[in-house]
């Protein structure tokens, strides 16, 4: 198997890498779990030290990294996307080294005529499967507090982004970690489950589709071994009638649009109550039409193409059955006609129950609009889908957007703010959006050994 670079601005291959094979992998393997036993006895300031490290080089090749991006998958170099990106993972590797050992600290249970107290010990070797959509955030949210905890990791990325793998291998190597103690292993989606099945790997984390996460889970289950899961969304965006709707209507195209529709955590669904539906839709129809469509290595660009050709085809099946079913285009709705892989932002309409639009996830800037009479419906609304990764509310009224996010079955909920993942907040989903949780002082408590220690003195 190829691992193809396929630019997606013009559609042309730029360059292609060869799967590693078995044998190769295994040994990789085994440098990695041999250099787990330095690493875990490697004091905790020296491995705060060298995130703080890693972040200086994230920092000083920014750019270089940025434009890796744009070519590879299509994110935007402007500072709000790609660059912003390398940013966001200096970031968490500064914010795990700061408060890294405070999360890691043993805690105290009993302190009587018995001692008992928990540590949070290393597991092992960490096997991080991840996606192309956001090609270094989602590699350093799952990394960063792993080896901070005394973890090593294995890296299997997406195969459409393999210098980005590659390039995270080295800045590692770059910062002056152990060898080995981050390992990029170049293979293919068919070498999963033997990696998975190594008993020298001793959990999984995993960013993706479904299907797959299904699948993962399933190999992961049979061998006994904790895995964590984010399977995308279907976020609804709640504007009801009390909101700010110039600041409700920009923050909706934006988070539709971000990374060129293709998050997990974009609105995906706007819910809008109906007293201000016509005065919100003519708000968002104008923030959706001002955004400049582009070559991702422009600067002004604010939406690039989507990051491969199966994708921009299955978008637009999607849109367009939902049309068939009833949707009406209110903007865009088709492909570009240009080289690449462009879809425009889109608005569907009078979306229900039943159609794509509604029960799927849309995978690029395609909002979904829905009508509704009150807060009730809204909330209901909200929740009528398989996913529950992240939600947003807008209202003037907080106390009922606080009330109402009681009620919301979703891992985060943002009144009157975009959804966003932070390092200070734990972060991933439940239903179909997956479980566990990454980032804060509960990601970094995912991939440890909890252990209890009782005492009593002779």
């Amino acid at each position: 198997m190829a691992f193809e670079i396929i630019n997606p601005a013009t559609g042309e291959q730029v360059e292609s890498y060869e799967e590693w094979s078995t044998v190769k992998t295994r040994a990789a393997i085994e440098d990695a779990y041999q250099a787990w036993f330095g690493w875990r006895t490697t004091d905790m300031a020296r491995r705060c030290e060298l995130m703080h490290k890693v972040a200086a080089v994230l920092r000083g090749n920014k750019d270089k990294y940025a434009r890796m991006m744009a070519l590879e998958m299509g994110k935007p170099i402007p500072i709000g996307e790609g660059r912003a990106e390398i940013e966001k993972c200096a970031l968490a590797c500064e914010f795990f080294a700061e408060h890294g050992e405070s999360f890691l600290a043993e805690e105290t249970l009993l302190n009587e005529e018995s001692r008992a107290y928990v540590g949070f010990r290393p597991l092992g070797m960490i096997l991080a499967i991840m996606p192309w959509n956001f090609p270094f955030w989602q590699v350093f949210r799952c990394a960063i507090p792993a080896l901070i905890a005394g973890n090593t990791v294995l890296l299997k990325h997406s195969s459409n982004v393999p210098r980005c793998a590659m390039a995270i291998d080295d800045v590692f190597v770059q910062a002056g970690l152990p060898a080995n103690v981050f390992r990029t292993l170049m293979i293919g989606s068919a070498q999963i489950d033997a990696v998975i099945a190594n008993s020298k790997v001793m959990a999984v984390s995993f960013t993706g589709s479904v299907e797959a996460g299904r699948k993962v889970a399933a190999k992961a289950g049979e061998m006994l071994k904790k895995v964590v899961l984010e399977l995308g969304g279907s976020d609804p965006f709640i504007v009801l009638a009390d909101a700010d709707l110039d600041q409700a209507a920009a923050a909706a195209a934006r988070s539709r649009c971000i990374n060129s529709g293709q998050s997990c955590i974009a609105a995906k669904r706007i819910i809008v109550e109906g007293l201000v539906y016509d005065a919100f839709m003519e708000r968002f129809q104008a923030c959706m039409e001002a955004l400049v469509v582009g070559d991702p290595l422009d600067e002004e660009t604010q939406v690039g193409p989507l990051a491969r050709k199966d994708l921009l085809i299955s978008l637009h099946s999607q849109v367009e059955e939902s049309i068939s079913q009833g949707a009406k285009v209110i903007l865009g709705g088709s492909p570009l006609d240009s080289p690449g892989y462009y879809y425009p932002p889109t608005i569907l309409a009078d979306v229900r129950p039943g159609m794509p639009a509604s029960d799927q996830e849309l995978f690029g800037p395609v909002a979904a609009v829905i009508r509704v009479r009150d807060v009730e419906e809204a909330f209901l609304t909200a929740n009528a889908t398989d996913y529950g990764l992240g939600a947003s509310i807008w209202t003037s009224d907080i106390a009922r957007g606080e009330e109402m996010a009681a009620w919301i079955e979703a891992g985060s909920v943002f009144i009157n703010g975009m959804v966003q993942s932070d390092p200070r907040l734990p972060f991933g989903g439940i239903k179909g959006s997956g479980y566990g949780r990454e980032l804060s002082c509960l990601g970094i408590r995912e991939f440890v050994n909890i252990q209890t220690v009782w005492v009593k003195p002779q």
